[in-house]
């Protein structure tokens, strides 16, 4: 059984290229407070590693990443 995850806010970057859903993301989750999730969905076959690699930078919890319906999602934690 996998673990569900409730995020507190979704951000869709669907047809968006670099580096615009890492922009994006960046805004979205100063807007949450220190605990709460961030649902982001992605198309950008690059966002995988820009996502994994903003997370380390910013020290924001990439909790899964996973891909569905041809789309990438991304769960981050706000630090």
């Amino acid at each position: 059984m996998v673990d569900v995850i409730k995020e507190d806010q979704v951000l869709d970057c669907s047809g968006m290229l670099c580096p615009m859903p890492v922009v994006k993301t960046s805004k979205a989750i100063k807007e949450l407070q220190s605990g709460q999730i961030l649902k982001m969905i992605a198309t950008d076959p690059g966002a995988p590693p820009d996502m994994e690699a903003w997370s380390r930078q910013t020290g924001n919890e990439l909790l899964r990443s996973m891909q569905e319906d041809g789309k990438f999602v991304f769960f981050f934690r706000k630090k």
